[in-house]
């Protein structure tokens, strides 16, 4: 079945983006919109959530912008409520806000590991918790959180990103495992599981390797979207998203110790040939909106 007739079953429901200003929960929100769906989108840019609200609205596409930020949940429970009463219920709430910081573990500032963690990891526990709480009352719902292939793989240089993914992928499987235990029907939770993603996340990260690191064979983030969205109609517990990302894993299943030698040695070999690059924490605290960003332009 193509990926659009689908996505086509996302005509009337509501969809948040959480992270949407920029990369692929920007992308996810056009996406949705473009079937059919209406999008609250939510992120700390006040301007990159006004001009993607535009842009939607412009196509004739209904969608309504929360400004908060992941670390504070009374902004995640006013974004549920804003959701509600502008569109009537969430049917899908996607966890997509995360940030990465570049180095030696020790290299790297612990203010901006436990940054990433409190965005990453934490942020998504805060979401799920006011999402769940919704749509067991509500008896239907589903929780996507963007996981990474990380999760299962970690990559050298990436400990604190790594570490949050392992903690996503984990906290999406329990809370999976709690909805069957406890008799819950009709609400889901899922994790797709990205192979690295062409988005403006490498340019936004903080840097303390002294070089760029970029993955080699990068996706664009188009399948990702598709991922994500196809993930909160028919959730699976952890959903890879391109054969890159679904070779790793069977790699790490089959041969743990060879791929994850494999993988730690390809990250060291980009870094040690990447650009030079001065330390900086980037944009590792600002969530910028990119107009250039591909998935600006969804396609059905």
């Amino acid at each position: 079945m193509a990926a659009s007739s689908r996505l086509a079953d996302l005509s009337g429901l509501t969809v948040v983006v959480v992270g949407a200003s920029t990369g692929i929960g920007r992308g996810v929100a056009l996406r949705a919109a473009s079937f059919g769906a209406a999008v609250v989108v939510f992120s700390r840019r006040p301007d990159a959530l006004t001009s993607l609200v535009e842009r939607i609205r412009d196509s004739g596409g209904r969608a309504h912008a929360v400004v908060g930020d992941v670390s504070r949940a009374g902004d995640l429970e006013r974004l549920a409520d804003e959701a509600e009463t502008v569109f009537g219920r969430i049917d899908v709430w996607a966890h997509n806000a995360g940030v990465g910081t570049i180095g030696l573990f020790g290299d790297v500032p612990i203010e901006e590991h436990v940054r990433v963690v409190e965005t990453n990891l934490i942020g998504a526990m805060r979401g799920a918790h006011v999402a769940l709480r919704r749509f067991i009352a509500q008896g239907s719902g589903v929780l996507v959180n963007t996981a990474s292939v990380e999760s299962v793989v970690p990559l050298a240089y990436q400990a604190s990103y790594a570490a949050t993914k392992a903690g996503l992928l984990s906290l999406t499987q329990t809370l999976q495992q709690e909805l069957r235990l406890t008799g819950v029907s009709g609400v889901a939770v899922a994790a797709v599981l990205p192979w690295a993603v062409r988005t403006p996340f490498w340019r936004h990260a903080g840097n303390h390797a002294g070089r760029a690191l970029r993955m080699p064979l990068m996706d664009e983030p188009e399948p990702v979207v598709d991922a994500i969205l196809r993930a909160g109609l028919r959730p699976r517990v952890a959903q890879p998203a391109g054969w890159k990302a679904r070779a790793s894993l069977i790699g790490a299943r089959l041969a743990p110790r060879v791929t994850a030698r494999l993988s730690a040695d390809i990250a060291d070999a980009r870094v040690r040939r990447g650009a030079k690059t001065p330390p900086s924490d980037g944009a590792l605290f600002e969530a910028l909106a990119d107009p250039a960003t591909v998935a600006e332009t969804p396609r059905r």
